[in-house]
């Protein structure tokens, strides 16, 4: 459920009077970026993380940044304190406000930065997925950015919610597994543990990288390889990552159930869990 307050440019006000402009061209064109944070104990987790790949991304898409990353935590901080939401979903975003043919009167301003929090939703104990073919471009310049123009994801996923599957994965235009469309995806076979590359059109999720680089479990290796759709269908296990997720399981893709085992996933989940704890404690001194 969304929370009664929004940050929007510094400022917090109810989410009913926030004034948008339809000149605003990122409102009408999806231009702009986004991402979505976990918020435990009153701290941003991989923050800086999250503010990197912002930054890769509006450099890609021309999407102009706040200068200063350190004022916009703290304005997100003053948000959660607004909220009384120490534990939640946090959505950052920003808007292009010039540019195109449909282009408005000016605010002043060449972005427009807005924040949102919600509860953290409860996912339940797996997922069950759907196949969409030729869903991810892989070669596109823009393969992998974050953009807000997301309308075909949430089209894909609301028609696979229809028929009674809980996510998909997109395969790009070889046929090769790109993601889920809020998701990264991985397998494991025994104690080897593999993601599609980014070359196969995936985006650089933030727990997708920390599991890459970060966290370690004792005779487990995780590396990145192109994955086809047979190779899901075989592995061991499945599970997908997301910021809100964690480390999700799949149970089923399609009608053919899936996994045989669920330990690997269970030693990578500890690890994280591990890790997140561990990066919450560190960080509440700069929350005080």
């Amino acid at each position: 459920m969304l929370h009664r307050n929004v940050l929007h440019n510094g400022q917090i006000q109810e989410a009913t009077a926030l004034s948008l402009s339809p000149g605003q061209v990122g409102l009408l064109s999806g231009w702009g970026v986004f991402t979505t944070l976990r918020i435990a104990d009153g701290v941003p987790f991989a923050w800086e993380r999250h503010w990197a790949r912002i930054q890769r991304d509006a450099k890609a898409m021309h999407v102009p940044l706040p200068a200063d990353a350190d004022a916009v935590r703290a304005d997100l901080m003053k948000l959660l304190e607004a909220n009384q939401a120490p534990n939640c979903t946090l959505r950052l975003a920003i808007v292009r406000n010039g540019g195109g043919m449909w282009a408005g009167p000016s605010n002043g301003r060449t972005h427009d930065v807005i924040a949102l929090t919600a509860d953290s939703k409860e996912w339940g104990d797996g997922v069950k997925l759907a196949w969409v073919k030729q869903a991810r471009h892989a070669a596109n310049q823009f393969s992998g950015t974050k953009i807000l123009s997301w309308a075909m994801n949430l089209t894909w996923l609301e028609s696979a919610q229809q028929r009674g599957f809980d996510e998909v994965i997109l395969l790009n235009e070889r046929g090769e597994v790109a993601e889920s469309t809020s998701a990264n995806l991985f397998i494991a076979n025994g104690n080897k543990v593999y993601t599609p590359p980014l070359s196969s059109g995936c985006l650089p999720g933030i727990t997708r990288e920390v599991i890459l680089g970060e966290v370690q479990a004792p005779g487990i290796t995780v590396e990145e390889k192109v994955l086809l759709p047979e190779e899901l269908e075989a592995a061991d296990e499945v599970f997908i990552t997301s910021t809100t997720r964690d480390l999700l399981p799949v149970h089923q893709i399609e009608e053919k159930k899936i996994g045989r085992s669920d330990a690997t996933r269970k030693a990578l989940a500890e690890v994280f869990g591990a890790y997140l704890r561990n990066y919450v404690a560190s960080h509440k001194s700069v929350v005080a």
